[in-house]
């Protein structure tokens, strides 16, 4: 599977998922400790959001501080489809993952840029449907994209404290469940009762 056929079908499940959170659930807590279901799903639309003006070549500077804070207003779901519709549009432009991107840790290849994104949406996505008690099976061909990218970079995201330490699994665990464990997270992780 080519890298932006895993992009669209990790941006696909992420917004499945929003799509099953029920009203009382956006204050539940998630895997990402600090994070209920609404910051989750605020960072990835933030995330996304962001995506359109730097595979465009705007810089941090040029975006401002324009989407600090709250992206998801009133109507959360749409919001997320929204966001995650024009982001895919801008990944999907000719040319866009031929360009750099301008990041905070500075210019970077826009094809590793949207690996970072893959990640984004299926481990937060992950997240999602374990707590909000969805069907959390990821996309296996994004996992493996996914997985062989992240393996070259497990220990540069855990210096730089973007993930936690990785979390030990069986040694005949799948693949999403090391992908998973690789990123900081329990694949067993449950809500709190």
């Amino acid at each position: 599977m080519d890298l932006l056929e895993a992009y669209r079908r990790s941006l696909a499940e992420f917004i499945d998922r929003v799509d099953q959170i029920e009203p009382g659930q956006w204050s539940d807590p998630t895997p990402c400790s600090d994070w209920d279901v609404r910051t989750l799903v605020n960072h990835v639309v933030t995330e996304d959001r962001w995506s359109v003006p730097l595979l465009a070549g705007r810089t941090i500077d040029e975006v401002g501080d324009r989407l600090d804070g709250d992206q998801l207003g009133a109507d959360p779901i749409a919001t997320a489809r929204e966001a995650a519709a024009q982001a895919e549009i801008a990944a999907t432009h000719p040319g866009a993952l031929d360009g750099t991107v301008h990041l905070s840790a500075g210019p970077t290849p826009a094809a590793e840029y949207l690996h970072q994104l893959v990640a984004e949406h299926l481990v937060h996505g992950w997240d999602l449907a374990v707590a909000i008690g969805a069907d959390p099976q990821l996309d296996g061909d994004a996992v493996a994209v996914c997985a062989r990218w992240f393996a070259g970079r497990i220990s540069d995201y855990q210096r730089g404290g973007l993930t936690r330490t990785g979390v030990d699994v069986p040694a005949d665990a799948d693949a999403q469940d090391r992908l998973i464990a690789a990123f900081g997270r329990d694949p067993d992780w449950t809500p709190p009762a």
